[in-house]
């Protein structure tokens, strides 16, 4: 018990026994007697006071401690777990062997000891083709058991592809592709999903892309309307019916033409009655039997008649139909009339016909080239004039594409170049050949109209059709690709992992992958072609190759690859 308890007990059982009366109660706290005890029972409290600070602060002091062992230990045995032994102290602590920064065995890692795997001859950048190590200009880099031999045209493959477009330009500073990536062993490889495949040699084409439309030659679209008001007294054709040039499509009922007809047939006998006038004056003038300036006058007449003739001849051509007058001058009147009364109608039609009853006002309506009729706005006994459109006549086998080309790709067009379109919901598609670039880009679309030829023997593209139009570049038959997936952007540089090709020379070989830069060229759906980087032959990692470029991005963190050009 508490010192300081048991003197105050004591003092109330004192107190209890003794009962003064008030006043000697009054006295005795007054005086000084009574104080002098009070302050021989403060004194026990003072002694005691730093036991009972510690006691207090003991849980405090309890922690700091373990918190401090456990510093200790941690720096001690490098933050990891001791074995029992060890802490015992019945063996000394074994030294851990695996690469945490690389991922494998530290004996085998050949990052950290590169005298197990000797890297090949480093040959630095590559000003003319923008990698380090280029196989191009040292083939004994590539990852092949014999070194290949690189052909002239592989070389001029490659400056055509870097001429052709400006390319994604790798840092000449970056230390990549000193890097090298490695797994410890085969099955970790086949736990990572990692595939490769071989570099290849395969045909690939650099295009420009583009939305287009299919449109008519509007060179070969007739649209056709009636040479001289009338009623449609026939129709022949029909939309969607395949015409040739000088095709009646449809005949018109027009009083103009009778009029005309009318005209030359008059213009035809006033004609030959001044000729003959002309030629009895001559005659008579000539024996002096009548003045000379009656002949003179006849024969200005018989010009006259002449020139009506002919103004009645051109009215008809205009109205499409020709007419040989030396012919008509030959026939009898009757004869005249009844051969110009079925003008211009083809004898199938003619055939049919009463020349007696048949109106003279007939005029027919013909195809003006060979193709297809793609529009009619006419039916018989409609009221039709001039102005009105009655039939559209197009010759599909030719069409137009117009294509809408970004204004920054325009540069790399020129006329000539092979195009080829696609039409929305058709798996074949037609090629033709870039003949007009226009000189203006749209105001709203920022894009330029160019137009390619396309044939259409088989009249398989339609009229506003819509579609991918890809205008080709550059076509490589040999070039080297890779898949897709075996190429990665690494923020200053296109990295591929080849694989080494001491891979499977043996269980133990060290699984190793090095990282290689790579200029890129062409791509289409699965395959993107390499101008610079690799050779045909070498292995990539391509499905599951992240774990690669995760690896790899791990390693750098902290340190940077590339620094500023």
């Amino acid at each position: 018990m508490n010192p300081l308890t048991l003197d105050r007990q004591g003092a109330d059982t004192r107190q209890s026994c003794d009962k003064p009366d008030g006043q000697a109660q009054q006295r005795e706290a007054t005086s000084p007697a009574a104080v002098e005890p009070q302050e021989d029972r403060a004194r026990p409290s003072r002694r005691f006071r730093p036991l009972a600070w510690l006691w207090n602060k003991f849980p405090t002091l309890m922690v700091l401690g373990v918190i401090g062992g456990v510093g200790y230990c941690g720096h001690r045995f490098e933050w990891k777990v001791p074995k029992f032994s060890t802490l015992v102290g019945a063996e000394p602590a074994e030294r851990d062997d695996w690469c945490a920064e690389h991922g494998v065995p530290e004996s085998q890692c050949v990052e950290c000891n590169a005298d197990l795997l000797p890297r090949g001859p480093q040959y630095g950048w590559c000003r003319e083709h923008g990698v380090s190590n280029c196989p191009l200009c040292h083939p004994d880099v590539a990852e092949l058991k014999e070194t290949p031999a690189v052909s002239p045209a592989d070389l001029e493959r490659a400056a055509l592809g870097l001429s052709v477009e400006e390319r994604a330009r790798n840092n000449s500073v970056c230390k990549l592709h000193q890097r090298r990536l490695q797994f410890a062993s085969l099955d970790a490889v086949r736990e990572a999903g990692l595939d490769v495949a071989l570099v290849q040699r395969q045909p690939i084409q650099e295009t420009v892309e583009a939305t287009g439309e299919v449109r008519y030659d509007p060179t070969r679209l007739a649209s056709l309307s009636a040479r001289a008001p009338g009623t449609v007294w026939r129709v022949e054709k029909y939309v969607g019916d395949t015409v040739r040039a000088g095709e009646v499509l449809a005949v018109v009922d027009a009083k103009e033409v009778g009029r005309a007809k009318t005209e030359l047939i008059q213009a035809l006998a006033q004609e030959e009655l001044q000729r003959k006038v002309f030629s009895r004056l001559d005659g008579l003038s000539s024996q002096g039997i009548v003045p000379g300036r009656r002949a003179q006058e006849a024969d200005a007449a018989s010009v006259q008649a002449r020139a009506r003739v002919l103004g009645a001849q051109e009215t008809l051509v205009n109205l499409g139909l020709p007419v040989d007058v030396e012919s008509l001058r030959n026939l009898g009147e009757d004869e005249a009339v009844a051969r110009l009364r079925l003008l211009g109608l083809p004898e199938s039609i003619a055939a049919e016909l009463d020349p007696r009853s048949t109106t003279g006002n007939l005029v027919p309506l013909r195809a003006p080239l060979d193709g297809v009729v793609v529009e009619r706005q006419v039916v018989a006994g409609e009221v039709v004039d001039t102005s009105r459109v009655l039939f559209q006549v197009a010759d599909t086998s030719r069409m137009w594409l117009m294509l809408d080309v970004r204004l920054e790709e325009a540069d790399k067009l020129a006329l000539g170049q092979p195009v080829q379109f696609l039409p929305d919901g058709s798996r074949q598609g037609v090629g033709g050949k870039l003949t007009w670039i226009s000189t203006t880009a749209d105001e709203r679309t920022r894009t330029v109209k160019v137009r390619a030829d396309l044939p259409n023997p088989a009249g398989q593209l339609r009229n506003e059709t819509f579609g991918l139009g890809r205008i080709v570049l550059r076509q490589e038959p040999d070039a080297i690709v890779v898949p897709n997936e075996a190429v990665h952007w690494e923020g200053c540089c296109h990295v591929v992992f080849v694989r080494d090709k001491g891979f499977f020379d043996s269980d133990e070989s060290f699984k190793v992958f090095d990282v290689r830069t790579v200029r890129l060229g062409a791509k289409n759906e699965k395959f993107t072609e390499i101008l610079a980087g690799v050779l045909a032959g070498e292995v990539v990692a391509t499905k599951g190759s992240d774990v690669l470029r995760a690896q790899l991005l791990k390693n750098n963190l902290g340190e940077g690859c590339c620094a500023a050009d």
